[in-house]
């Protein structure tokens, strides 16, 4: 059995005395998980590093098996990802989302999304709201999408304010507005209408969107923690938006 593909590294851990197990988000073969020989070396360490872009050639005997990786880079951003709270961060959070998701499952949709991600990281609003998006992305895959494009009450498609927390759906202005403290927040960038990039205020609402309906269909019933990272992310995120504005 072989392929080759091009991916996205996730994660790596050593394995035995020189090789390592390269987890990587590959654009047509999924999440996959891989043993690199002499992945240890001083040649093979700067390449792989989460965040970098290879191409890989996987090989095993059967499909079943784990298999070995050929890695060769394409592109090495792993030493700009350790430049800012929000990159270090980010690319963590980002792994631990995708090991939501079964291992070799395609979703080219998601290592597209992380391609973009991964040179935005830095960008604290940038990386925000592509985070966001991510995060709605991964909800969707796993059979827990919101609709966010019209009122689940009346058919509206403007002024969608709200989401409600019970079907996931977008709510308008006059249909939520009694029932406003039992409602979750729909960012103004989020919305079908959205003229506006994310600030810190819209910002902070959609990760607690996000986080709501992620603990409510996933962690919970799997009985995980919400990952570190994200919430250093979130933080680091979050601050350095304040600041922005601030110094604005």
């Amino acid at each position: 059995m072989q392929w080759s593909d091009q991916a996205i590294i996730l994660g790596i851990r050593r394995h035995g005395e020189s090789s390592a197990i390269v987890e990587v988000m590959s654009e047509t073969h999924g999440r996959h998980l891989g043993m690199v020989r002499s992945g240890r070396s001083r040649t093979m360490q700067p390449v792989l590093q989460p965040g970098n872009s290879v191409e890989v050639t996987w090989r095993a005997r059967l499909d079943e098996h784990m298999g070995e990786f050929r890695i060769e880079p394409v592109e090495l951003r792993a030493a700009r990802l350790m430049e800012t709270a929000t990159s270090v961060y980010g690319i963590q959070a980002l792994g631990a989302l995708l090991r939501l998701l079964p291992e070799r499952d395609p979703h080219p949709h998601l290592y597209e999304a992380l391609a973009v991600i991964v040179d935005h990281l830095a960008d604290p609003a940038d990386a925000g709201e592509l985070f966001v998006r991510f995060e709605l992305a991964v909800l969707n895959d796993l059979g827990f999408g919101l609709d966010l494009t019209e009122c689940v009450a009346t058919g509206a498609r403007t002024e969608l304010v709200y989401v409600s927390p019970k079907s996931g759906r977008a709510v308008c202005r006059e249909a939520g507005e009694r029932y406003a403290d039992r409602m979750l927040a729909l960012p103004d960038f989020l919305s079908a209408e959205a003229r506006r990039a994310a600030d810190h205020d819209s910002l902070a609402a959609a990760f607690r969107l996000t986080a709501f309906f992620l603990h409510r269909h996933v962690y919970e019933p799997r009985g995980l923690d919400v990952s570190s990272a994200r919430d250093g992310f979130v933080h680091a995120a979050l601050k350095a938006l304040k600041a922005q504005s601030s110094a604005a």
